[in-house]
């Protein structure tokens, strides 16, 4: 399993930006997709997720009402939009993916089993 996330740069307070992981190697379509992001010093942390195929979605309280995740299972892309952001978004972004399918949206990073190289993000104020 591969995953490829792309799209991270740098964005001025309140501005938007969306992220993509496109993944390859097994049926997209029954996994669910997570993102995670990562601040230097800090643990990483669980920003929103997606389930498989049906697509319903969880996020972190404090991106609620501002980023937005869905996927493509066509493409085997799933996208994080993220809108209003702030300086504290800034962040590498992590795309990810567990080892069994069809199961629940977990916030846990111990839950998933294959990682994006990550994108950065940083907001300016």
């Amino acid at each position: 399993v591969q995953l490829q996330a792309s799209g991270g740069g740098l964005v001025q307070a309140g501005g938007s930006l969306r992220l993509s992981c496109a993944a390859s190697g097994r049926t997209f379509s029954n996994y669910v997709m997570g993102w995670f992001r990562q601040v230097p010093g800090k643990e990483r942390e669980f920003v929103a997720g997606i389930a498989w195929i049906h697509g319903s979605t969880y996020y972190t309280d404090s991106v609620k009402g501002r980023f937005t995740v869905s996927r493509d299972n066509a493409k085997n892309t799933v996208y994080l939009q993220m809108n209003s952001l702030k300086p504290e978004d800034t962040a590498v972004y992590y795309c990810a993916t567990p080892r069994m399918a069809l199961g629940p949206i977990r916030v846990g990073v111990n839950e998933y089993h294959y990682w994006g190289q990550g994108t950065e993000l940083t907001v300016s104020s």
